[in-house]
């Protein structure tokens, strides 16, 4: 049973990110200091497809792992219990141990998991996978801190 599932709509709430760089569609099952499994749906119309590359688009694997980041913040703000505004908000400080074991294309689904690890000093450390069917995409280990706007 999982603590929480998000729409769109729950989601924006979670994130601060907007189009075109919110990249969780739907957050399928969240438990709070555990784990999340959410979705990016890989579309055509996706604006970084325009350059990379037109002849066989493929998803960057920085935007990969930048969709990974956003799942592990929505993961992040639950279990801290906070909602990002203008003064609290999770950055992205540290990637370790990236992999990308197979492209990325539009018609994908990607399934973004993130386990919460642990944190240590203020930095919460999440090990992260993106799959596509039953083949991971990417992995990584990702780091993110808690910061506020001046």
């Amino acid at each position: 049973m999982s603590d929480f599932t998000l729409d769109i709509s729950g989601i924006l709430k979670h994130l601060p990110h907007r189009y075109p760089f919110l990249l969780v569609d739907r957050v399928l099952e969240c438990h709070a200091g555990k784990s999340i499994r959410a979705i990016k749906n890989v579309t055509y119309n996706e604006p970084f497809f325009l350059g990379h590359f037109p002849g066989r688009p493929v998803m960057p694997g920085v935007i990969v792992i930048e969709a990974l980041a956003q799942a592990a913040g929505i993961l992040a703000f639950r279990t801290a219990k906070v909602m990002p505004d203008e003064n609290t908000q999770f950055f992205f400080v540290g990637i370790d141990k990236a992999r990308f074991r197979r492209p990325v294309e539009p018609g994908d689904q990607l399934i973004l998991n993130a386990t919460f690890q642990r944190q240590i000093r203020g930095i919460w450390k999440f090990e992260t996978m993106a799959v596509v069917g039953d083949a991971e995409a990417a992995a990584c280990e990702l780091m993110v801190a808690p910061g506020r706007s001046s």
